[in-house]
């Protein structure tokens, strides 16, 4: 434990109790599940969720990620998986992403009793920053996967970490910003990519010059959430635009007044407005996204 990354066990409180599930202890996967304590009429959907940390710090027993997912968990209510993934600069993309869909593999294979009665064709992605990255591109290869029955229907990306080349209005204005600076960014992708490769990696700018054709894939409907004073917001909105072109449901939720990371702070009024908005987009993931028509 740091006072950088103060850690919580896993444990009974607030309505959930939480329990760590090893996937491959070779490579250290493993995820904290949130099941909710009280009885309900229906299974529940399920969260695989993936933290943010710029794919290189944190992990599921993070005290605030912990705290989020156990809200998420309570308030949805839903159960809800976080995944420990491999971090860079030791383990560089796409180890996060494979990762990702094995979770989702171990999951459709019946290997989790501890998960309880859930639906699994209700199962969505969700992630906050890097992890919003890795939520998309788990969805992109689960699109390509036949899973026999776990069916992704929602992809939650909150204020996910996307960039390119280029720089953005939004980078440029936002340049003192807390937590998403361009300058730290760029660290964070060197660290991240494949060696060699610049910010228009597919892994980075995922409607690129080298992106690739999300029109060819299954990909669920997705709400995409921005702060106003994210330097990020500008890539995030063209990733829910680039999400439209190729013909998928998507829909962005932005916050005007909402810094990166707002969600942690439940204090903040716009962490009870995301929880209700990602309560309503979970109820109806292709309605919630068609209101933004209307």
């Amino acid at each position: 434990m740091s006072l950088f990354d103060i850690k919580s066990r896993p444990r009974r409180s607030k309505g959930v109790s939480s329990t760590d599930v090893t996937v491959d202890p070779s490579r250290n996967l493993w995820f904290r599940l949130y099941t909710p304590t009280f009885s309900t009429a229906n299974p529940l959907p399920l969260i695989f969720f993936f933290h943010g940390g710029g794919f290189a710090f944190l992990a599921p027993d993070s005290k605030p990620y912990d705290d989020s997912c156990r809200r998420l968990a309570a308030e949805i209510p839903a159960v809800v998986i976080s995944v420990n993934y491999r971090l860079a600069p030791e383990h560089r993309c796409p180890c996060q992403y494979e990762d990702g869909l094995d979770v989702l593999k171990f999951i459709d294979g019946g290997k989790c009793n501890e998960a309880g009665t859930v639906e699994l064709k209700r199962s969505f992605v969700a992630g906050d920053s890097a992890g919003g990255n890795l939520a998309h591109h788990v969805a992109m290869r689960g699109g390509s996967h036949k899973f026999s029955s776990l069916d992704l229907i929602g992809n939650i990306s909150i204020q996910p970490f996307f960039g390119g080349e280029e720089r953005t209005a939004s980078e440029l204005e936002l340049a003192d910003a807390p937590f998403s600076t361009w300058k730290r960014t760029d660290i964070m992708w060197k660290l991240f990519m494949p060696v060699g490769s610049d910010r228009d990696h597919p892994a980075v700018n995922v409607f690129g010059p080298n992106g690739e054709d999300v029109s060819t894939v299954k990909f669920p409907a997705t709400v995409v959430f921005v702060g106003g004073y994210d330097p990020l917001k500008d890539w995030q909105r063209r990733y829910c635009e680039g999400l439209k072109r190729a013909g998928k449901e998507a829909r962005v939720v932005e916050y005007e007044n909402a810094i990166h990371t707002f969600y942690a702070y439940p204090e903040v009024p716009e962490s009870d407005r995301f929880v209700e908005e990602v309560r309503n987009f979970i109820r109806d993931p292709i309605g919630f996204c068609s209101a933004d028509q209307q």
